[in-house]
């Protein structure tokens, strides 16, 4: 069980997307809404809460990721047609350094 999700809202292209590589099953209604749900640990929480500070939280457990990087989540849901990317996800959305100036060594 996962300790958050991430809440992608769908509209009538991404569900054709979703169906046609077999995840229609995985649709459900969130606030009235078509949504896909995406388990996420705790501590990829936590690295996506760094690295996009202004995460929305649509619930106490439900956020959801600027467009930009949901774009991303979902094209990797559709490539591997599962919604277990967050591992894969991470790596490309999660930048440690972002906003920090790195140093130089001078030998």
């Amino acid at each position: 069980m996962a300790d958050y999700y991430l809440n992608i809202f769908l509209d009538e292209e991404k569900i054709k997307k979703l169906e046609g590589v077999g995840l229609a099953g995985e649709i459900q209604e969130i606030d009235g809404k078509k949504a896909i749900r995406v388990g996420v640990t705790a501590k990829e929480q936590k690295k996506l809460a760094k690295g996009f500070p202004d995460l929305t939280y649509d619930a106490p457990n439900g956020f959801v990721l600027p467009e930009q990087a949901e774009n991303l989540v979902m094209n990797m849901i559709l490539s591997i047609k599962s919604l277990d990317v967050m591992k894969g996800a991470i790596l490309k959305l999660y930048n440690p350094f972002a906003g920090k100036e790195l140093l130089q060594k001078t030998f």
